[in-house]
């Protein structure tokens, strides 16, 4: 979020917070990027932040809310307030419960895959208006397409990208793979080692597709504890994922610390991936 956004953004939670009898003297910036997250104090409350325009907090919150009914992993709202979307001073915030984290320790593999696993087949029940993972990839193309919003991308690597995208969208699709809700972007930034468990957050970015699509955002050891995964899709799946998030890195907007660095170091992995003829290797 814009620096001159935050502290407006901070004021219209507390305000909120408040408004709803939860006693707010501090807030901490968890983390700041499209969202601002923060911990309310005393109150002891997770506020996520936004601008009015990012409406997807509420289908945030209505999917959370099904999937935490039905018991599956994640982090749940805040139960002393009802669970929606409230707006003030041009941003939306909604209300979760903030979760201590444990001893710092790497997840292990088998307990990730299982608590996706879990996740998955929660979502499998939900009927929900989402988008379609190839929505992600056509936002990547529109981004590849329009100079103006990547001016810093090499030619030689815009062509890269440009193929990889098309290519990859075409044999994923020509596949045919069962296609169910998914998390989006379950990588470890979104999953939560707490005293109840591993939890999934963030669900803004939930699409349809293959489950393949969500493993590929995951470690690559958590696949060899997941059942029936196929293999190749999951390659192509990563190759996909790898050549957006590398894309999206060259946005002239993106403001991730490192970022160029990363798409620098992403664009020679694809390259590896592909193969010296620029074709899938399957390994």
């Amino acid at each position: 979020m814009q620096a001159s956004a935050v502290s407006r953004a901070v004021a219209a939670a507390k305000s909120i917070a408040s408004s709803l009898d939860l006693t707010v003297d501090d807030a901490i910036v968890l983390h700041d990027s499209n969202k601002l997250t923060l911990r309310l104090l005393p109150c002891d409350v997770l506020a996520r932040v936004a601008p009015v325009d990012q409406q997807v907090a509420q289908f945030e919150v209505e999917v959370a809310q099904r999937l935490a009914e039905s018991g599956c992993p994640v982090a749940a709202l805040e139960p002393r307030v009802e669970p929606r979307v409230y707006e003030r001073d041009g941003f939306v915030v909604s209300l979760w419960t903030y979760y201590e984290p444990v001893t710092p320790q790497e997840v292990a593999p088998a307990d990730y895959a299982d608590a996706l696993e879990q996740l998955h087949a929660g979502m499998r029940k939900l009927d929900v208006p989402t988008p379609h993972f190839t929505d992600r990839v056509e936002q990547a193309q529109h981004l590849l397409a329009n100079r103006e919003l990547t001016p810093a991308l090499a030619d030689t690597d815009r062509e890269l990208l440009v193929d990889t995208l098309r290519s990859m969208r075409r044999v994923i699709g020509e596949r045919g793979a069962a296609e169910q809700l998914l998390h989006g972007e379950p990588h470890p930034g979104n999953l939560l080692a707490t005293k109840s468990g591993l939890l999934f957050i963030d669900f803004e970015t939930c699409c349809r597709g293959p489950v393949e699509f969500d493993l590929a955002h995951a470690p690559e050891e958590i696949a060899e504890h997941y059942p029936g995964v196929d293999q190749d899709l999951l390659r192509e799946c990563r190759i996909l994922v790898l050549a957006i998030i590398t894309t999206w890195r060259w946005d002239r907007d993106d403001q991730l610390p490192n970022g160029r660095r990363l798409a620098a170091e992403w664009l020679s992995q694809i390259r590896a991936a592909l193969g010296p003829n620029g074709l899938n290797t399957h390994g």
